[in-house]
């Protein structure tokens, strides 16, 4: 029996603790940090490093010596092997001959104009620029987790408000009824309190709803485990104060990713300048080669009856044609080192003005803040007054629920003002290039 008891108590008490173990926790910071150590697109941006690097080593040996190595056996059959030339003796060769031949050659370009070097430095700035994107990839992340933190928070916190609104109601429903049952109020009054609980109750449904999708929508972005219930902490405690917005303006020019990613595409463009320079200039190289001759027939010849030579050359060769050919070939290698100067000057503008339109978004959002904070205090104070003419008889079931709407409509209003302004101070640090600063 005893034993009976405790599988029930503990098969009561397991849901509660499967519910607390799916619950985490969470700080805007840790949230942050397991977005980014989780995340796929920024494991897929390493991926593009790496590939980047090998691209540079491989570009690296190409400036190595190659050397190719080659044996080649041969067997020859001669049914007329006898061979007249003039009135000289015949010569007589046998019916049947083998022979053994391999080659080994060593080449290295001494110089080719540059090009090599022209090529690894090429591929050396597109390393940076693909580590450039995996920085920017971490951004979009962070502020992805930034952005679906603060909208987990502004639902919860309207849930808590809402659930202080059905609590009120249900309370004035309660004292309508009994006022109802003394005569005071009609039943109409009664049906009112009762309309706007329904009402309320089906916008908390909706705000449930949407606490899923954003719980679910977060718990993949930070790769825990999809079933897990998130407790945001308030992000909101203290609001950042913003300098001035020649600042920020600064800030984003010199940190931007995308800024500095054309100064480097700039950078490639010049050597491709200097790269398509060098067609015109001649290549030198250098090269040995070893041979070995073996007509004997056997694997394993005799002595004496085989011959290993050895070469050593040097060739200078120079493709005249490219004086003239060239040229245009210069003058578009120019053209769009000019287009990728322009494109900066372009997104540069486009910074400009993102960053306005994020800095005043931001002052907008914190002056809304003080005007709800407010407007608060006047639907509390107008709600205590329409409480006591209600209780009185002298205020409408009407004027009461109306006084009690706008009192919990400013206090989400309030909530949701505060997690937008926190989200525009991240939004304004996003649109520079660093949100971490």
């Amino acid at each position: 029996m005893i034993s009976r008891i405790k599988l029930s108590a503990i098969a009561l008490l397991l849901p509660g603790m499967l519910y607390a173990q799916s619950t985490k926790n969470l700080s805007l910071t840790e949230a942050i940090q397991l977005g980014v150590e989780n995340s796929k697109n920024l494991k897929r941006s390493q991926n593009k490093i790496d590939e980047s690097v090998a691209k540079l080593n491989m570009a690296k040996d190409n400036a190595l010596p190659t050397a190719e190595a080659s044996f080649l056996y041969n067997h020859a059959e001669i049914p007329t092997n006898q061979l007249s030339i003039g009135g000289a003796n015949p010569i007589h060769l046998p019916n049947r001959a083998d022979a053994f031949v391999g080659t080994l050659g060593v080449k290295e370009l001494i110089y080719g104009g540059g090009k090599l070097r022209y090529a690894e430095e090429s591929t050396r700035l597109l390393t940076e620029v693909a580590r450039l994107d995996a920085d920017k990839d971490k951004e979009e992340i962070s502020y992805a987790v930034i952005n679906t933190y603060y909208s987990l928070f502004k639902v919860l916190q309207s849930k808590k408000v809402v659930a202080q609104n059905l609590e009120s109601i249900a309370s004035q429903l309660k004292q309508a009824e009994r006022f109802f049952s003394q005569g005071i109020v009609t039943k109409n009054d009664v049906l009112r309190f009762q309309l706007q609980q329904a009402n309320v109750s089906l916008t908390e449904m909706e705000i449930e709803n949407n606490r899923k999708i954003l719980n679910y929508n977060l718990d993949i972005l930070l790769g825990i485990n999809e079933d897990t219930e998130v407790v945001p902490a308030d992000p909101n405690d203290n609001l950042k104060s913003v300098g001035p917005l020649t600042g920020y303006l600064d800030i984003a020019l010199a940190n931007r990713q995308e800024m500095k990613q054309f100064d480097i595409r700039n950078k490639v463009a010049d050597v491709n300048i200097k790269s398509v320079k060098a067609n015109t200039l001649p290549t030198v190289g250098v090269g040995a080669d070893l041979y070995y001759i073996n007509p004997s027939g056997k694997f394993i010849p005799p002595t004496n009856q085989f011959i290993v030579p050895m070469t050593l050359s040097a060739n200078v060769s120079w493709n005249i044609g490219t004086l003239w050919t060239n040229k245009h070939k210069i003058t578009d290698a120019k053209i769009q080192q000019k287009d990728v100067e322009f494109q900066k000057d372009i997104f540069s503008d486009q910074v400009k003005t993102e960053i306005n339109r994020n800095y005043q978004n931001y002052q907008l959002a914190v002056n809304k803040i003080k005007v709800l904070e407010t407007s608060i205090a006047q639907a509390t104070e107008n709600d205590k007054l329409l409480a006591s003419k209600y209780k009185n008889n002298v205020a409408s079931a009407i004027d009461r629920i109306d006084a009690e709407t706008l009192l919990y409509q400013a206090k989400i209003n309030l909530e949701l003002a505060k997690a937008d302004a926190g989200l525009a101070y991240y939004t304004l640090l996003k649109s520079t290039g660093k949100i971490s600063q």
